[in-house]
């Protein structure tokens, strides 16, 4: 007898609906998955069969297919063993199921029937949906991230018994559901960092305000010790609050790389990941056989902070260049393409020397300019012009250290950055652009008007640093946002000054 039961499958960050196809006859015992099914889904003939004898549904040997349609797409993974395991039942004879073509079923399944949870459910849920299906089902510790969708029954199951139950209409479960938008709201918590714990360092709290008004991208230079990492990880409690939009779509990436717990439900603050050097190509931007996400994706809508950036693989390091232009993540396979959103802020922190302590008062520098110069080098020219600031970050003197002085709190940044920000939002209102960072030349003629003064110190600095065209654009995208924080429509002398001093390395380099 055959049986069709409606699962479904992951690529990139959306889901697929599989049909899994059962058909069980006479004749000599042979299992076989078709449908190119990864080796995860192979092994799922071994897990359903002593799962179901283990939960009292006894299965007798014969010939057994399975077909995961559409047979052009690659299965993997072990979320078809529950729905493999409902379609045996029904194929056998076992059970009649009522209004099975109105739910969507995954799940893995434990040898002794229990269903554990898989990768990507909210993505699946979110198909399930679009496809007019009335609900899910699947395991209790995916129910919380899959019951944000609205409008559809999410049913968690503990058991392989349970699912039964319910398709039966035998034991009938309760649907999860979330209030999505008070869920949302009371998960807007505050942040544990502050920057009002930073001692010092006025001149790089106010270069990350500015980064973060306009979505800049930013490199801090500065010895051991300085705080650079410490300014990196709070730059996240500046920046506007997360929309339930953002929010859903960050979400999705987090869940199809199995990160979100039993009890998360949404990730509600913006994300700040800070992979080690030592991160592979395929890490940092996503890759592999089946295409997964990388740290950049993971920090779509966040900050990514990447520290000791000459110590990472150079050709690591050129990867970002396309996503730090497009923001997205396009991962192409022979068979496949695979794409990951990727809008991010990218902050990077390094010593000026390899021994860290190049322009120190206090230290002795023990590199040789050949040295300093090689260090410098790992980072290539077309990167380094993908970051809008690049500032120095000084250790800072004993007394800022500790002066009882108060400082800015993240919350007073924030009113400032939000400030700016809605003004970006109404001028850029139909462009499909959110920041100033990302302002195409076609409207930079348009926004960034000069008076004449800041026309004259940008003809001057354009002369004597030998500024390239590029660096150009960027002073005029840093100009706008410090505009946008003090009000100003037009671009004065102290925001164009302003911003040819954030951008350091313009400015002669290191040496």
């Amino acid at each position: 007898m055959l049986a069709t039961v409606t699962s479904a499958g992951v690529y990139g960050i959306d889901a697929v609906l599989v049909e899994v196809e059962v058909d069980v006859g006479k004749g000599v015992p042979r299992f076989v998955i078709v449908g190119l099914p990864d080796a995860a889904v192979k092994e799922s003939l071994d897990r359903v069969t002593t799962s179901l004898r283990n939960s009292g549904y006894p299965f007798k040997s014969g010939r057994l297919v399975v077909n995961l349609a559409p047979a052009d797409l690659r299965k993997e993974g072990p979320s078809f063993d529950l729905p493999i395991a409902v379609g045996m039942l029904i194929a056998t004879q076992q059970i009649l199921c009522m209004n099975l073509e109105e739910y969507l079923i995954v799940g893995e399944l434990a040898l002794d029937g229990r269903v554990r949870s898989v990768k990507g459910c909210l993505p699946m849920a979110i198909e399930a949906k679009e496809q007019g299906l009335r609900g899910i089902i699947l395991s209790k510790d995916n129910a919380a991230e899959a019951s944000v969708v609205t409008g559809l029954d999410v049913i968690p199951v503990e058991t392989l018994v349970d699912a039964v139950g319910f398709l039966t209409g035998q034991a009938p479960i309760e649907p999860r559901r979330t209030d999505v938008r008070k869920l949302f709201q009371q998960s807007l918590s505050s942040y544990d960092l502050n920057f009002s714990e930073v001692k010092g360092q006025d001149h790089a709290k106010r270069a990350l305000t500015v980064a973060a008004a306009g979505g800049h991208n930013t490199l801090m230079i500065g010895p051991p010790g300085a705080g650079k990492t410490m300014l990196a990880q709070r730059l996240p409690s500046v920046l506007p609050l997360l929309s339930l939009e953002e929010s859903l779509e960050t979400t999705k990436v987090h869940s199809v790389a199995g990160l979100l717990g039993p009890t998360d439900s949404l990730v509600a603050t913006r994300p700040f990941r800070a992979p080690h050097h030592t991160v592979s190509d395929a890490g940092l931007v996503g890759g592999g056989t089946y295409p997964r996400p990388g740290e950049v994706s993971l920090s779509h809508n966040g900050v990514l902070f990447l520290d000791e950036f000459p110590e990472f693989n150079r050709h690591t390091l050129e990867v970002l260049r396309q996503p730090l232009e497009d923001g997205t993540v396009t991962i192409a396979r022979a068979k496949m393409s695979t794409k990951f959103p990727a809008r991010i802020m990218l902050v990077a922190a390094m010593n000026p020397c390899p021994c860290g302590y190049y322009g120190d008062p206090r230290r002795e520098c023990r590199c040789s300019p050949g040295q300093i110069q090689r260090y410098m080098s790992r980072i290539s020219g077309p990167l380094l012009d993908r970051i809008d600031i690049h500032i120095e970050v000084p250790a800072p003197p004993y007394r800022e250290l500790r002066s009882d002085l108060p400082s800015v709190s993240s919350d007073e940044i924030r009113e400032q950055v939000m400030a700016a920000r809605r003004l970006q939002e109404e001028r850029f209102a139909g462009d499909a652009i959110f920041t100033n960072a990302n302002m195409p030349s076609r409207l930079i003629k348009q926004h960034c008007r000069l008076t004449n003064e800041a026309e004259s110190i940008l003809k001057q600095a354009m002369t004597s640093l030998a500024l390239s065209a590029r660096a150009y654009t960027k002073i005029l995208k840093v100009g706008r946002t410090i505009a946008d924080l003090d009000g100003n429509q037009k671009l004065q002398a102290p925001h164009i000054a302003e911003a040819i001093q954030l951008r350091r390395l313009d400015r002669g380099g290191l040496i």
